[in-house]
C-alpha cells in the first residue's frame, strides 16, 4: 500500500500527518508507526497524527509518539493538524476538532501562527521542589539554574520513570526565568523518550505553573523553547485557569509517499 503522508513541525517539534479520513491506514500497528517516525529507517518524527472525519466537529485528532503508542493531547500537533486541515480544504480560518481531551477551537493567524485553545485546568500541585499538573498530557514542571547546560534526557528520564508517577510516566519540564513574564524552556516528552526541540502541552503547563506559583503575575506568557517561541494566554477563575491559549507556528515541510 501507498501512504500518502504530509511532514510539519511546529517550533522544532516534528509530525508525520496522514489524512485517514477513508479509515485505510492501520491503526494498530504500532511497529509500522514506530518505523515511519524512525529518524534512520523511517521519515522521521517526534509522533504521528490521523486527521479523521467527525459527526460533530471539523474533524478528529489522533495522535501517536515515536514509540507507535496513541498518546494524550500534543499541543504542538494540535497547531499542526489546524494547518493541515486547511491545506487539505476542510477548514478555512477557524476550526472546532476533538482530540484525545476533548473540544478544542482553534484560528489560523498570519505568517503560520496558530491560536489553539487548550483544556481548562482545575487543579496546580504545587510541591517544594515542583509543580505538577495537566494541561491534556501529564506534566512535571521545575525551576532549574544554568538550564543551557542542564542534561535534559538524563534528569527528565530519571523523573518520568521514578515512582512519583509510577508506570504512565509523566514529560519533564525544566525552566528558568529571563523576566518577569518570559521564560525558557527544556522538555524531556514520554513516549519520545527524550528531549524534544518543543512542547506545546509543556510551554502550556510551564505557564500556568510559573504563575500559580507567582513566578509571574501576567496572564500572557512568553515562552523560547529549543525550536523557536511560543505564548500562552489564559485567565484564572476561583482555582481554574480558562480560556487557555497556546500560540505559535504550524509549518509545512514537504509532502510525500511511502510503501507500508
Amino acid at each position: 500500500m501507498l501512504l500518502q503522508f504530509y511532514k510539519y513541525h511546529g517550533t522544532g517539534n516534528d509530525f508525520v500527518m496522514v489524512d485517514n479520513r477513508l479509515n485505510n491506514f492501520p491503526k494498530n500497528n504500532t511497529k509500522l508507526i514506530e518505523q515511519l517516525c524512525h529518524r534512520r529507517f523511517g521519515i522521521g518524527a517526534d509522533g504521528l497524527l490521523l486527521l479523521e472525519n467527525d459527526n460533530l466537529t471539523d474533524f478528529r485528532m489522533v495522535y501517536y509518539n515515536s514509540d507507535g503508542n496513541e498518546s494524550s493531547m500534543c499541543g504542538n500537533g494540535g497547531r499542526c493538524i489546524v494547518a493541515f486541515a486547511k491545506r487539505l480544504g476542510i477548514i478555512s480560518d477557524e476550526t472546532t476538532f476533538i482530540a484525545t481531551d476533548g473540544l478544542h477551537h482553534a484560528t489560523l493567524l498570519e505568517n503560520d501562527n496558530v491560536a489553539l485553545q487548550m483544556k481548562d485546568v482545575d487543579e496546580v500541585k504545587i510541591n517544594p521542589d515542583y509543580i505538577f499538573l495537566n494541561t491534556g498530557s501529564p506534566h512535571h514542571v521545575t525551576i532549574v539554574h544554568d538550564l543551557q547546560n542542564y542534561d535534559v534526557k538524563e534528569k527528565g528520564a530519571k523523573i518520568r520513570y521514578s515512582d512519583l508517577y509510577g508506570k504512565a510516566g509523566s514529560n519533564v519540564n525544566f525552566v528558568s526565568a529571563k523576566s518577569a513574564n518570559h521564560f525558557v524552556l527544556r522538555t524531556y516528552e514520554r513516549g519520545v523518550e527524550d528531549e524534544t526541540l518543543s512542547c506545546g502541552t509543556g510551554a502550556t503547563a510551564t505557564a500556568i505553573a510559573m504563575h500559580a506559583i507567582g513566578k509571574t503575575k501576567s496572564n500572557q506568557v512568553d515562552l523560547d523553547v529549543q525550536g523557536g517561541k511560543l505564548k500562552v494566554s489564559f485567565e484564572k477563575n476561583g482555582e481554574t485557569y480558562q480560556n487557555v491559549v497556546l500560540t505559535g507556528p504550524a509549518t509545512f515541510v514537504f509532502k510525500g509517499e511511502v510503501e507500508i
